[in-house]
């Protein structure tokens, strides 16, 4: 059990209400708090079956609204404010008697009711919460007070959400995938349309632009089997016609594909999986835990590297329209054998650069500056989906996993994985030197 989460009711704390403890002396909350809502969060994604560079933006916004209350507690901690782009001045809210811990939480609950399609499953959820804050001696008082501060600064940052050019994209005109060999087109099973093909114009957080850290170009298309691109295929279906057991289980555990369907008969039935996304802030959790990082702290670190990852799917989204790249999954099935399919189910977005790789690239470079190269964990994110446990000595090693998996798993060239993850490592790297104003060779220990 990790941390102190407001829903257990210790003895000692109840026994200690009984006999009269003062209000100030309330237990303050902890980053296990942090992350049963970035859980909850997550699994009305899942209900939602949220794309992933959408996944991104709610983590970011809903991360935020909790940051901006803390900074107005605690000194250590300096506001968005002129650090992001356009991010406005919060004017701190002119309520007295709240919890600043529990407003925080309050806040991020409150902008993931008004942003996500399902926030309304967010509200039971809150309300679990409040009743068993109530049960540790929490005030009826405090807690109104609370949610009152809470309010007005969500509703400041969702006047900045709603600047941020998305709700536009809804304006333009249906994506038609490109004609001519090499471009992507849509796979099986459900050929769903291209998700998010506008993506790069939402405003970033941190770059001067969707293009700041466009990646080297692909290896060119051609359907010369000396060529450089029908080696890198024939890599992918090679390793897809053997895969070792370990190759397997590594492909399985950095799925994380929320569009995943299975052929159940004569219907077609959608399989439950996080984002990678949520797999990061899942891992941002465990370390928080493991480092015994204080509540303000585990606010500032999750909202750093939601942060880091709206500004990554932007990026590598931004890449993925140019390029256009045809997926393995098509190539092989037209240039080598018909009835070849992947070990997972191709995404339904162009393959060039690998998504996943450019974001755990940017994740772990921000994780590795907080809390150093060495630092090993066990990652259990996806324990509750069935996804066993896998332990890595560092974030690095875990982000080339996570770009080498897309390899096994047969829906990525191998340099999509390794464009990808350089991709994301610049982008982690501008994350910290806008929000930290550290100079690049302090950074060099990450690279």
């Amino acid at each position: 059990m990790r941390g102190r989460a407001c829903f257990l009711l210790l003895g000692m704390s109840i026994l200690m209400f009984a006999c009269g403890q003062k209000q100030e002396e309330l237990p303050e909350f902890s980053n296990e708090d942090i992350q049963r809502l970035m859980a909850k969060v997550t699994e009305v994604m899942v209900h939602d079956v949220t794309n992933p560079p959408l996944a991104a933006r709610f983590f970011a916004y809903i991360n935020l609204s909790g940051y901006e209350v803390m900074v107005q507690h605690d000194a250590t901690l300096s506001s968005m404010a002129g650090v992001l782009n356009e991010f406005p001045e919060i004017t701190k809210p002119e309520v007295e008697g709240h919890s600043p811990s529990l407003a925080a939480i309050l806040a991020m609950m409150e902008t993931a009711q008004k942003i996500q399609p399902s926030g309304s499953m967010i509200q039971a959820y809150e309300q679990q919460f409040l009743d068993s804050c109530k049960q540790l001696g929490y005030a009826e008082e405090v807690i109104t007070q609370s949610k009152n501060y809470a309010q007005e600064i969500s509703k400041q940052v969702l006047a900045y959400v709603k600047s941020d050019h998305y709700r536009e994209i809804s304006n333009y005109p249906k994506y038609t995938p490109l004609e001519g060999k090499g471009y992507w087109y849509p796979t099986p099973p459900a050929y769903f349309a291209a998700v998010e093909p506008h993506f790069n114009t939402v405003r970033p957080l941190t770059m001067d632009s969707a293009s700041q850290f466009k990646p080297a170009p692909p290896v060119a298309f051609s359907e010369d089997k000396n060529s450089p691109y029908f080696q890198m295929l024939m890599e992918v279906y090679e390793e897809g016609k053997s895969l070792p057991q370990e190759h397997r289980r590594i492909a399985s555990f950095w799925d994380c594909n929320p569009f995943a369907m299975e052929n159940n008969g004569h219907l077609m039935v959608g399989l439950k999986k996080i984002s990678p996304g949520a797999h990061w802030m899942g891992i941002t959790s465990i370390a928080c835990e493991k480092a015994q990082k204080s509540f303000p702290e585990s606010v500032k670190l999750h909202t750093v590297v939601a942060v880091g990852l709206m500004d990554a799917f932007i990026s590598c989204w931004d890449e993925k329209y140019r390029s256009n790249r045809i997926r393995p999954e098509t190539a092989i099935r037209k240039y080598i054998d018909p009835t070849w399919e992947p070990l997972l189910q191709t995404p339904p977005f162009p393959e060039y650069t690998s998504g996943h790789s450019t974001i755990s690239g940017a994740s772990a470079y921000i994780l590795t500056y907080y809390f150093g190269d060495g630092f090993s964990y066990t990652d259990d994110v996806e324990v509750s989906y069935g996804i066993p446990a896998r332990d890595f000595t560092s974030f690095m090693s875990a982000a080339k996993e996570a770009a080498v998996s897309r390899l096994y798993g047969g829906i990525h060239y191998r340099d999509a994985n390794e464009n990808g993850t350089a991709q994301g490592l610049k982008v982690g790297e501008w994350v910290i030197r806008t929000i930290e104003k550290e100079d690049i060779q302090s950074l060099a220990k990450a690279e």
